[in-house]
């Protein structure tokens, strides 16, 4: 999306939301009437109606134990069930944005994206942002949530040079703006780049790999046993989210840097050594993967999001009101993955992947073609 709105020179005014103890204050009788609503399976319904209603709890300080309470709201920490309640619980709540102003992309609104607590409004300037916040804010308070006021924190994502200073509001007190925010795993700039995310990544593997480097060093292990440990514990902590990445030529340089970097400490090749990449590449009985196994993992992942007529392919493919920027345009994750399918145009990769069979092969084929 916010690809998208770059591309026509919009700004994208985002609002990450943080609940205090949001878990911890789901309404229990909110919630079952909530699943009831829904008509969720009467099964299923007692199920959750059991793990919930009529709790009790009490108290032991010093071998005394204070009168049993019954515990009427929360969640079960680590419970799989916990983040689908939760979200089920802040849909009442959200549903009170539709209509109002967010970024329009294909010809429906969206103002807002959700992951169990984890939520982002999303508006095209500083006044919709405030007006979603407020209702947000006010609806929660109905349900017994609270906004943290000191995790709450605004970005602008522009292509502007000096980005625009806003200012939102939560009872008075101004939200932290920021240029970079973590939002589930993956760092978000507001430049619309991904270049901190990778940066991020790689250095993550990098202090994994030097955790395990008894391991993936030792050469009393085969190098094919150690390429396999470091396929299985590192590359998929380097590759986590890259299924959203826009490789440019920079970014692709420093991942096949990196890839080096794992073979020549396997190997123990010193950095004084004049070996060339394509000497280690044969000691180490490989060739480049990794650049093959991010786009396969793109692609895959391209293709099960197009075959989907949901809210992830609109934001994929829909367009948005406005005009391009004079001059070279950024590079885009469709573009760089249909040129490595060698799929000629965006839309004719976007119409491969409606044969699932077609694509499989189309994928299989620039995966032997880039090995």
């Amino acid at each position: 999306m916010i690809e998208r709105a770059l591309e026509v020179q919009k700004d994208v005014y985002l609002c990450f939301i943080d609940y205090t103890k949001a878990f911890d204050r789901v309404r229990h009788d909110e919630i079952i009437k909530q699943l009831t609503q829904l008509k969720i399976d009467g099964k299923d319904l007692r199920i959750i109606k059991n793990m919930y209603w009529d709790q009790k709890a009490a108290m032991r300080v010093e071998g005394e134990v204070s009168k049993f309470q019954n515990i009427k709201r929360g969640v079960r920490q680590g419970c799989v069930l916990s983040p689908d309640l939760f979200s089920l619980y802040s849909e009442i709540i959200m549903r009170n944005l539709e209509g109002h102003p967010g970024i329009k992309i294909g010809g429906s609104n969206i103002n807002n994206l959700r992951y169990a607590d984890d939520t982002v409004l999303i508006a095209e300037n500083e006044k919709d942002l405030q007006q979603l916040l407020d209702i947000v804010k006010e609806e929660s308070e109905k349900k017994g949530l609270e906004l943290n006021r000191k995790k709450t924190e605004v970005m602008v994502v522009s292509r502007k040079q000096e980005l625009p200073i806003i200012n939102i509001y939560i009872k008075g007190t101004r939200l932290k703006q920021k240029d970079q925010f973590k939002y589930l795993g993956s760092w978000i700039s507001s430049d619309g780049r991904n270049n901190s995310e990778v940066a991020s990544r790689i250095a993550q593997a990098k202090t994994n790999f030097q955790k395990m480097k008894t391991v993936l060093t030792n050469k009393n292990i085969s190098i094919r046993t150690r390429r396999r440990a470091l396929e299985c514990y590192i590359e998929p902590i380097l590759m986590y989210g890259c299924e959203a990445w826009t490789i440019s030529k920079q970014t692709q340089k420093k991942l096949e840097a990196t890839e080096m970097w794992f073979l020549r400490r396997m190997l123990r090749i010193s950095w004084t050594a004049k070996k060339t990449n394509d000497t280690v590449l044969e000691e180490a009985h490989t060739t480049r993967l990794l650049i093959s196994k991010i786009r396969k993992r793109q692609a895959t992942f391209f293709g099960h999001v197009m075959r989907r007529e949901k809210l992830e392919n609109l934001v994929t493919t829909g367009m948005l009101e406005g005009k391009r920027s004079r001059g070279k345009q950024r590079e885009k994750l469709i573009e760089g993955l249909t040129d490595w399918l060698k799929a000629g145009k965006s839309l004719e990769a976007i119409e491969a992947t409606k044969d699932r069979k077609k694509w499989r092969t189309m994928i299989a084929n620039a995966v032997k073609q880039g090995t």
